[in-house]
């Protein structure tokens, strides 16, 4: 039996120096350094890299601990052609700005990150996919890198299957998801451009030491976590859900951007509904609906009568407008014969303290990760609504799969969450989706009762023993073998 060197054991003990350098999205950056906290709650020396403006929205959202650093790099909005303080896609309040961002973000911060990350080189970096020239830096450094791209596994899996399988250029849906281990077909045809990219990242992924997952290993299922590895080779780490490792109150109603509206006020509100009687809309930081689609969901709500709380962005560059104008995708009167039953939230919300909320029955949601993993966690059933990216395979997950959701029935795939849209979803379709979930019928307790013992697995994941829990011990342990081989060589 060969012994190690005291060397060897000494450098074990050691802690890991990790960097993590997130994507410029909330939806991205939020629960990436959620999950660098937990490592360095573990006693790891970690250090996240980013801009100014995004470092003020990390150390707001992530409990303070002396073995978490943020180092910014430069990034000047207005010498990029961007409006003042733009750091952050989520931020981007039109399709011209969104698209200028994205380009610019990936060239604009790799010189200052590679010449930080040169000059103290760490044991490992975790960077985002949408950053594949990580590749070629952690190669020079020999150090190994970890990818996280915000997404499900499923999803992963989806865009994998369709890359073996590539769907005909004249083809119109639905579309199977071929060698898949549920019966799975696809409404919508992806925009060529978002699959190309997808792909591309996806296959720069592949070359990693491992994904990081923002999800626990029950909702994906072992059978996907089986197929992803048998089809690609590689490692797949659930390490969520990302939203449960904030503990306290204030911890979950920091995260993010400042809320427009106090979390006391929401709770308050909130404490005076029944348990399950409230509905919560809301979309994501980087979906804009047109004022015909809103004005249609208004009246779908106020048809349904049922409670709400609808979170919509507030329109940037238009403070000024007139409140009539304002107004205008508002029925008239919607707000005062809605006082009591409804709350407009316009611009950042304090959605996972929502979600959390008894009241609260059911989430009409565009299918984002971070949303739908944040649902899945208060273990509240959700209305889909995908847009853009890859959430038209998470609706599956959720409404085919894990039958935790009902459909509105969408099946028009954007490249983007904004511009003008060729079809409208009309308030009746809405409506009758609501109350499916809403009314008490069968149908919807047999949902939420799924829906709610996800909910429980979801939070057992992160305690002691749980699922992603013994996945951070394996993965940290894998790491610093990692440390150590290089070491010794």
């Amino acid at each position: 039996m060969e012994l190690q060197s005291p060397h060897v054991d000494e450098q074990r003990q050691q802690p890991l120096r990790i960097y993590f350098i997130p994507y410029l999205a909330a939806g991205h950056m939020l629960p990436l350094t959620d999950i660098a906290s937990v490592f360095a709650a573990r006693g790891h020396h970690v250090t996240i890299i980013t801009t100014s403006s995004n470092a003020q929205i990390i150390r707001n959202s992530t409990p303070h601990h002396p073995n978490l650093l943020v180092h910014t790099v430069s990034f000047t909005s207005q010498e990029l052609g961007l409006p003042d303080g733009i750091e952050n896609l989520s931020h981007t309040s039109d399709g011209n700005t969104f698209t200028k961002m994205y380009f610019l973000m990936e060239d604009t911060l790799r010189e200052p990150i590679e010449h930080f990350v040169d000059h103290h080189p760490p044991d490992c970096i975790v960077a985002d996919f949408m950053f594949p020239w990580v590749e070629d830096l952690a190669n020079k450094l020999r150090i190994p890198r970890l990818v996280f791209n915000g997404f499900s596994l499923f999803a992963v899996c989806a865009v994998e299957s369709f890359r073996a399988h590539p769907v005909p250029p004249d083809a119109s849906p639905p579309f199977l998801i071929h060698d898949f281990p549920h019966f799975v077909t696809m409404n919508a045809t992806q925009p060529r451009a978002i699959r190309e990219v997808l792909e591309s990242k996806l296959e720069a992924e592949l070359r990693s030491n491992g994904l990081i997952v923002n999800n626990f290993a029950e909702l994906d299922g072992e059978e996907y976590i089986q197929y992803y590895e048998r089809t690609t080779g590689h490692k797949a780490w659930h390490l969520g859900p990302a939203c449960l490792l904030h503990r306290t109150v204030e911890e979950k109603a920091q995260r993010g951007q400042k809320s427009v509206l106090s979390a006391h006020k929401c709770m308050s509100w909130l404490d005076s509904k029944k348990q399950n009687s409230v509905v919560y809309i809301c979309f994501g930081s980087l979906c804009c609906f047109p004022d015909n689609q809103l004005y249609e969901i208004a009246c779908a709500v106020e048809a349904s009568g049922c409670e709400f709380v609808w979170v919509v962005p507030e329109k940037k560059g238009k403070e000024n407008e007139e409140e009539e104008e304002k107004q205008k995708w508002l029925p008239k009167g919607f707000e005062e014969r809605n006082s009591k039953k409804g709350m407009i939230i316009r611009g950042w919300a304090p959605q996972v303290l929502i979600l959390e909320h008894p009241a609260v029955g059911a989430f009409v949601t565009h299918c984002g990760w971070n949303s739908t993993v944040e649902a899945v966690s208060a273990g509240v059933p959700m209305i889909t609504w995908p847009v853009h990216g890859e959430q038209f395979y998470n609706e599956k997950l959720i409404t085919e799969v894990r039958g935790i959701g009902v459909e509105v029935g969408v099946d028009e795939w954007k490249s983007t969450g904004y511009g003008v849209r060729e079809k409208v979803v009309g308030r009746g379709r809405i409506e009758v989706a609501i109350r499916r979930l809403m009314d008490g019928a069968n149908e919807a307790q047999e949902i939420r009762g799924r829906a709610q013992e996800l909910g429980k697995k979801a939070r057992a994941s992160v305690q002691e023993s749980g699922s992603s829990f013994n996945n951070f011990t394996a993965l940290i342990n894998e790491l610093k073998r990692l440390r150590d081989c290089k070491h010794v060589d």
